[in-house]
């Protein structure tokens, strides 16, 4: 799994102009599958999320996790993480998971971070989605579950 975190003041994605989530302070995470990916990965990956410290405490260090902070969580499905660009002009998504698969594990991960403390937003799986936000840093992460 492939995801990219960005710290946000605010995010929202919406789907045929109607929102389907939206959060406050928090983090964005686009999440991708690839082939092979297994459920652990994705616990692995939301344990990482939830305690990743990448907000501000009193004195201006990024020490402070999304548990610490009570903020939220907006999670995005985009399989165009794992677009591969080093050949040609068109990305080959060969490495991303099929829908199905991608489906099963994008939502136990929206499962699994449900599981905790932190409120949880989501986007529409397989949905043409537009996603807005207030990148706050900014601050942008790439995480890979291997």
């Amino acid at each position: 799994m492939r995801v990219v975190v960005q710290r946000v003041t605010g995010a929202k994605v919406e789907v045929d102009g109607k929102p389907t989530g939206e959060i406050g302070s928090g983090l964005l995470v686009l999440l991708g599958v690839a082939k092979g990916d297994v459920a652990a990965d994705a616990d692995a990956l939301v344990d990482k999320i939830v305690n990743l410290r990448v907000f501000t405490d009193e004195n201006q260090k990024m020490n402070r996790s999304l548990l610490d902070i009570s903020g939220a969580l907006l999670i995005v499905s985009q399989f165009t993480l794992y677009g591969d660009c080093r050949k040609g002009r068109r990305p080959s998504f060969d490495a991303a998971a099929p829908a199905e698969e991608a489906r099963a594990l994008y939502e136990y991960f929206v499962g699994k971070a449900r599981e905790t403390s932190v409120r949880v937003e989501t986007g529409v799986f397989q949905a043409h989605m537009a996603v807005s936000l207030t990148n706050d840093g900014p601050v942008t992460l790439v995480i890979e579950s291997r």
